[in-house]
Order: structure tokens, then sequence, then C-alpha cells
């Protein structure tokens, strides 16, 4: 089975996994204690509206709670947010987030593809959707934000719904500055997820911000009724009191940043600039494969669109796993120079 997306460590032995752009500190220690209290009420269904954790994120988002919607992560809410609006016609960045596309296509939706800096100029009446990443993945760079007031206000004008998925922003110092929230109008709608901020791949817990109640409504009503399980409900609401860990985590993150930018930079490869937890580089050797023998994964980033061969992506980790990182390839290099 090809797998087409990072954290894919089962099956062989994976030391270290750069490939998954997890908070590198780790879930907190409340939100675990949070998860492992909610299995014991897990013989009785979860709350189907998510009620309490909608309430704490209407506090924390400052928008009305009818007009969020959780799910089984932003994942699940992409694909539910594309049937219940039913697109014909969608526009996406390139390189980007893959399951925008797939989960477009699946539903018949034309797609089409643009940098960013074309993105304005192509929204027209022709467009029903539009769709970005912001920070993008692979590349890490937020929006300018200029830029996203444009891009917001015109598909206001044209009547385009734009979903922009904000799942890594909240590891971004500024990021708040650099939200699509400051824009929020009936057209938009910001996808978020614990994933990424509290390390809770495992759990399966995301969320969208509307800013028109009749779109979150339909969204609401599709998938699956009890889409997000006790344990992550509870794990949620216990993750929106870390205010300390993600302040930490930023900063951290900030600093790791820029160590492994550098030491990256100095084994001669191209690392493109990034404000977000993970790093895209460029190099000519088949370094994903070759650092599989040391047991660290990384992600081959090939099978984005505009991108092809030669371009990896890197999580940000603790200074400890970065140098380990490093390390490698500083042996797997010298061993493909000999």
């Amino acid at each position: 089975m090809d797998n087409k997306h990072g954290g894919d460590i089962y099956g062989r032995d994976i030391k270290l996994d750069f490939s998954a752009n997890l908070n590198p500190l780790g879930m907190p220690e409340n939100v675990k204690n949070a998860a492992i209290k909610a299995v014991g009420n897990s013989d009785k269904y979860p709350d189907p509206f998510c009620r309490e954790l909608t309430k704490k994120l209407s506090s924390h988002e400052e928008i009305p709670a009818e007009k969020i919607v959780c799910g089984s992560g932003a994942d699940d809410l992409i694909y539910r947010i594309v049937r219940a609006l039913r697109p014909r016609s969608a526009i996406i960045a390139k390189p980007t987030f893959s399951e925008y596309a797939k989960a477009l296509r699946e539903a018949d939706c034309s797609v089409c593809e643009f940098d960013l800096n074309d993105i304005s100029d192509a929204l027209t009446e022709n467009a029903d959707l539009l769709i970005l990443c912001n920070p993008n993945n692979p590349t890490g760079q937020l929006i300018d934000r200029e830029l996203l007031k444009k891009i917001s206000e015109k598909c206001a004008q044209k009547n385009i719904v734009f979903l922009c998925d904000e799942c890594f922003i909240d590891l971004c110092e500024n990021g708040e500055m650099n939200s699509t929230k400051q824009f929020m109008n009936e057209n938009i709608i910001v996808l978020k997820a614990f994933t990424k901020t509290y390390a809770m791949a495992g759990l399966r817990l995301g969320y969208a911000l509307f800013g028109n109640t009749d779109t979150a409504e339909k969204v609401r009503e599709n998938g699956q009724y009890w889409s997000v399980s006790t344990v992550a409900q509870a794990a949620g609401i216990a993750a929106l009191d870390e205010h300390e860990y993600v302040e930490k985590s930023k900063k951290i993150i900030s600093e790791e940043r820029k160590f492994l930018a550098d030491a990256l930079k100095k084994f001669g490869f191209t690392v493109y600039p990034s404000d977000a937890n993970f790093i895209l580089f460029r190099c000519e050797i088949p370094l994903d494969e070759m650092l599989i023998n040391e047991g660290i994964l990384i992600r081959n980033c090939a099978n984005y669109s505009g991108l092809g061969e030669g371009r990896f992506r890197i999580a940000v980790r603790l200074h400890d796993e970065n140098e380990a990182l490093i390390n490698a390839i500083e042996k797997v290099t010298k061993w493909q120079k000999k």
C-alpha cells in the first residue's frame, strides 16, 4: 500500500520519526490523564454534538458555539465539508496537502491548481470553493496578511466559499496575527485541529469555525453521528487549558527550526524559509531511503503537485533528536561520497 502521508512508523524499525509534524513536547500530562480518565466512561455513547468541548472552543476562539463543528480530525472535516457543499469547481494552491484534491475529486468536483501568488486572479464566478493551507504544508510558509485579506474579500464578492486550513498556525510565532479569522465573513471556514498543537494525532480531534451558521449546520449533519469519541472530547477540553505549554512550544520550535535550517545548509542542501514546525528542503540524493537504514523516517515530498523529486520535509523536534538527525545525515552523506 502506497502511503502518501507522514507518520507511518508501522511495520519497520523506526527510532525517530521526523515525517509527522507534531508538537515536539509531546502530549501534555494533563491531557493524557483526562483521556485515561475518560476511558472509564466509554461504556456510554459520546456526546454527538460535543457540547462541553464546543462551549470551551467558543470561548477559546471567540466564535459562537453554533458556528463550530467538531470532527474526527481535520481530515474528517475536509471530507464532510466537501460532501455538504457539493462544489462543482474548486481552486487549490500547489504544492499543498493532497487530501484536499482527493476529497474534491471523490465528490466529482473539478480541481484547478495555481501557485499561491496567482490565486487571487483565478477567483472567478466559475469557482465554488477555494482551499488554502496557512501556514502551507509542505512549505511551512504563512500567507502574507495583505494577500489573505484580498483573497477573503474577493471570495465574498464572488460568493466563493473559502476554506483555510490553519492546523499548524498555533505553533507559529505571531500566528494569530496571520489568521484568516481576522477577515471572517459568511463565506469563510477556518479548519483547525488538536493533532499538531497538542501532539494528539492518535486521538483524532479537529474542528471548523464557520462564518455562516447555516453552512455549519449542513456540515454538522454530514458524516457519522458519533464522530468524536468520549476520550477525544475529554482530551480536547483539557488541552484548551494548556496555555503555557503552547507558548513554550513556539519558543522551542523557533530556536530548533533555525538550528536545523543552518545545519542542513552546511550540507549544501537548499532550505526553504518556514514559519511552521517543519522544514522543506532540496537535495540530490535519496536521503529518505538512506536514513531509513539509520532508523529515521523523513517525508519524501515527491508526490506533492508542483514539487517533484529531491524535496524532503522534516519536523522540528527537540534538540537531542535534531542533533541525532543531523549526525545521521552526516554519516550517510559521507558514505555516499565514498
